[in-house]
């Protein structure tokens, strides 16, 4: 984050300059106390100190220069030991490399997981043994076991702060979910307060106004036609404003906020800026489903009468998943759109042939044909979404004219062969009629 930046610099100066002290000092030290050359002693430290450096960016080949390094020096040196003039030199890990390495490994274990920071130790210990126990050699002062010691003091400290960070990572995290769904449960008691307060206010004086609208004509003596259908206007008018508000109540008490109207484009998530979509607007989508690769043929039956708002959003809505879906799952498919206008409600019915190519595996989360079916259900309506013996997949639904379901609607509706139902009033089984486009039948 950015109000760390300057100590993530400070760490890079800090080991900046430890990397330069090694390559300089302990590279002096290790031409003295080993009886080399300036040169080889420069060269013995520098290895260290581009070890340590690099370990900033790519630990796991730090370590492995820095090893590498050490156990190069010690062969060198080795055969000289007994001929070092003053004490005992230490051997196989000298000072500055014992320091590099250290760091190398605290460095290694805050950014590569335990597991693998301990094989790298258990590399390191192997080869010191090696060195200093399988390796004849004499004149010198051991330094195998301190060197290890400290080795695992740097790999448990950076361990441990490994798990610190991920630990706190992991809460800020779950911190976030927790807020997130503090916000979530907040929006949604709001918005069942606001549906509590709709219906137990403007749902109660529109029934008072329906009821008043019909009872008003009564009260009259030889009331005016034209009264009698003002009244009646306002009547049809309060009736289908609580049909309306039942339905925004509904998806009020619903648990998506990210569509609080449920008009979303499908797939979008929120709701869109334009008018709302009608049956007057399925041209320019059957155009822009062609446009895509489809071959759509539309067979549109009946003379449409005025339908309300919801019914005439939802219908559109369902066609244009079923389209969504088609475009998806069969590519280069022939689909027809069927529209019938029955007295009692619209038929919507999009089938589509088998794919004209191989399509990959696409499972999808099945919100599309959930959507279709709740638009359906919450006008009373009833959808049906099954794959044909054709190998293709079809969508029918069936809209009461009103919104609203009739509960004595029993008998199934008889359209002129076009469609049978099977399942109930309002559900229909294709038959499959020929469209009038002209266009391949799927």
């Amino acid at each position: 984050m950015p109000k760390y930046r300057w100590l993530r610099w400070l760490t890079y100066l800090l080991v900046f300059w430890i990397a330069l002290g090694i390559s300089l000092a302990g590279g002096s030290e290790i031409s003295s106390d080993y009886d080399l050359s300036t040169g080889q002693g420069l060269v013995a430290g520098l290895a260290q100190g581009s070890a340590l450096m690099l370990a900033l960016w790519l630990p796991a080949p730090a370590w492995a220069l820095s090893l590498a390094a050490t156990v190069t020096t010690a062969l060198t040196v080795r055969p000289h030991l007994a001929e070092t003039t003053g004490p005992d030199p230490s051997w196989p890990w000298s000072t500055p490399a014992v320091l590099a390495h250290s760091v190398v490994f605290l460095l290694l274990a805050l950014r590569v997981p335990a597991r693998k920071v301990i094989a790298a130790l258990v590399v390191t210990g192997l080869a010191t043994v090696v060195l200093q126990v399988g390796i004849d050699a004499t004149g010198y002062s051991g330094t195998g076991t301190v060197a290890i010691a400290l080795f695992a003091v740097a790999v448990v400290v950076g361990i441990a702060l490994r798990g610190r960070r991920e630990a706190r990572t992991r809460l800020v995290e779950q911190e976030t979910i927790t807020a997130e769904e503090r916000a979530r449960r907040t929006l949604l008691e709001e918005r069942s307060r606001i549906a509590r307060e709709l219906h137990d206010v403007v749902a109660h004086h529109m029934s008072v106004i329906s009821i008043q609208a019909q009872v008003a004509p009564h009260l009259v003596e030889d009331p005016s036609e034209e009264l009698k259908e003002n009244l009646d206007g306002i009547r049809q008018n309060a009736l289908e404003a609580l049909t309306e508000l039942r339905r925004v109540l509904g998806v009020l008490r619903s648990e998506n906020p990210d569509d609080p109207y449920g008009l979303g484009e499908p797939g979008t998530g929120s709701a869109p800026q334009s008018p709302q979509p009608t049956l007057d607007r399925l041209d320019a989508l059957i155009e822009n489903t062609r446009a895509a690769g489809l071959r759509v043929a539309t067979d549109i039956r009946g003379t449409a009468p005025p339908y309300p708002p919801g019914v005439e959003l939802s219908a559109y809505r369902i066609i244009q998943e079923a389209l969504s879906n088609a475009l998806r799952h069969a590519p280069g498919s022939a689909v027809r759109v069927e529209i019938t206008h029955f007295p009692r409600g619209l038929y919507l019915g999009v089938i589509n042939s088998r794919p004209e190519r191989p399509v990959p595996p696409s499972p999808g989360t099945g919100h599309g044909l959930l959507g279709m079916r709740e638009r359906a259900t919450m006008l009373g309506g009833h959808l049906t979404a099954t794959p044909t013996l054709h190998g293709g997949f079809s969508v029918s639904a069936f809209l009461p004219r009103d919104g609203t379901a009739d509960p004595d609607d029993t008998e199934p509706v008889e359209p002129d062969g076009s469609v049978t139902p099977v399942f109930g009033p309002g559900v229909f089984e294709i038959e499959a009629p020929r469209p009038t486009t002209g266009e391949e039948n799927p």
